[in-house]
C-alpha cells in the first residue's frame, strides 16, 4: 500500500489511519497533563476555545471538523469543581452536536466521587447524579483514574464503559526504585485495605520486594475529628509507605504517620494519586514527621505546594496515553495491567 508517496505494511497503514480518526481535546483544568499525554501520543491539542463570558457562563467553541472522529477530552473535575464539570459536559454535548462518532472522558480525577452514597436523609448521591449529567450530554465512555469508590463504575449505564486505571502503578514503580529497609504498606483505613494489598503486590511482583501490611483504624468523635487511631500490624524499625486514594486537608495522613513513629517506623512515607491539597494541607505536611509525599499530577498543584520539599508529583500521562491507544485501537485495558507487572 502506497500512503502519501511512501510504501507502507497493512499494520501500519492501518495504524496510521486509526491515528487519523483520533482527536484530542482538553478544557482548563489541567492543560499540562493534556500536553503531555498528546506528546506521548504524537498527536496535536485540537483546536478549541473554552472561554467565560463577563458574568461567568461558560463559552466552547471548536475550531476543526471532528465529524466522524473518534474524539478524547481529557478533563479532571478538581477545584473549580462546577466550573471544570461544566466545561466537560459543555464540550461534551457540543462534540455530539458536532457529530463525533464516539466521545470518550478523560476524567483523571473525578470530582463528587466522595459523595457516592446516602449518609442521612434528603441528601443526594452526588457522585451518580454527576454520571447520569455525562451520560445525558451524550459520552460514550469515561477512562478515570483511581476513583475514591468502585462502584461508582455501576453508576453509569451499561451503554456507557467505565476504565478505572490503576494510578498505584506509577507509586510502586517510584518505590521500587527506593532503598526501603523493611518496607510496610499501610492502609489509612478499613476501606482501603484492597489498595494497600495491590501496592504491596506490586511491589513483590515487579521488584521482589517483600513488604508487610498494615491498617489504622479510626475512631471519629464527629466528622473531621479523630478522636484515637490504633494500629493493626508491626511498622518497627520499618519505613511505612501510607498508601491512600487521594489527600485533602492531609489532617488523618499527618496524624496516621505520626501515630506510625510512635510505635517505632524508621521513616513515613506517603502515596496518594490525587493531590487534593485543601485549606492547610500544604503547610500540615511540611511540619510533619512524613519524609515525603507522593502524588500523581491528576490535579495541578497550586504554587504553594510546588514549593513544598516534601511533595513529590509523578506522571500518569504514559499511563493514560497507553490507555486512550488501547481503547482506539480495540483491545484490552485489563491488559495493560498485567503486562506491566509481568
Amino acid at each position: 500500500m502506497t500512503v502519501f508517496g511512501k510504501t507502507v505494511d497493512a499494520e501500519e497503514a492501518k495504524s496510521r489511519k486509526a491515528t487519523n480518526s483520533l482527536k484530542l481535546f482538553c478544557g482548563n483544568s489541567n492543560r499540562d497533563l493534556a500536553n503531555e499525554i498528546a506528546e506521548h501520543l504524537g498527536v496535536e491539542i485540537g483546536n478549541a476555545t473554552i472561554s467565560k463570558y463577563e458574568d461567568g457562563e461558560v463559552n466552547v467553541m471548536v475550531h476543526e471538523n471532528v465529524r466522524g472522529k473518534d474524539v478524547y477530552i481529557i478533563q479532571p473535575t478538581c477545584t473549580p469543581v462546577n466550573e471544570n464539570l461544566m466545561e466537560l459536559m459543555l464540550m461534551i454535548s457540543t462534540m455530539r452536536r458536532a457529530s463525533a462518532r464516539k466521545i470518550t472522558a478523560v476524567i483523571p480525577y473525578y470530582g463528587y466521587a466522595r459523595q457516592d452514597r446516602k449518609v442521612g436523609g434528603r441528601v443526594p448521591i452526588s457522585a451518580s447524579d454527576v454520571a447520569r449529567l455525562l451520560e445525558a450530554m451524550g459520552v460514550d465512555r469515561v477512562v478515570a483514574v483511581d476513583l475514591h469508590c468502585g462502584q461508582i463504575q455501576g453508576f453509569f449505564g451499561p451503554r456507557v464503559p467505565v476504565d478505572n486505571l490503576d494510578g498505584g502503578t506509577v507509586g510502586v514503580k517510584y518505590f521500587g526504585m527506593k532503598d526501603l529497609l523493611n518496607p510496610v504498606i499501610v492502609s489509612p483505613d478499613a476501606g482501603g485495605v484492597y489498595r494497600a494489598k495491590q501496592f504491596r503486590e506490586g511491589l513483590a511482583k515487579n521488584y521482589n520486594i517483600e513488604a508487610g501490611l498494615a491498617m489504622i483504624i479510626k475512631q471519629r468523635h464527629k466528622p473531621g475529628e479523630i478522636e484515637r487511631m490504633d494500629l493493626v500490624g508491626s511498622v518497627d524499625n520499618a519505613d511505612v509507605i501510607i498508601v491512600d486514594d487521594m489527600i485533602d486537608t492531609a489532617g488523618t495522613l499527618c496524624a496516621a504517620a505520626k501515630e506510625l513513629q510512635k510505635h517505632g517506623a524508621r521513616r513515613v512515607f506517603a502515596f496518594a494519586s490525587h493531590g487534593i491539597f485543601s485549606g492547610p494541607a500544604c503547610d500540615r505536611i511540611a511540619n510533619s514527621v512524613l519524609s515525603e509525599v507522593c502524588i500523581t499530577n491528576t490535579i495541578p498543584l497550586s504554587e504553594a505546594s510546588k514549593k513544598n520539599e516534601k511533595i513529590k508529583t509523578l506522571s500518569v500521562a504514559p499511563l493514560l496515553a497507553s490507555a486512550i491507544e488501547r481503547i482506539h485501537e480495540k483491545k484490552s485495558v485489563s491488559a495493560l495491567f498485567s503486562s506491566a507487572s509481568d
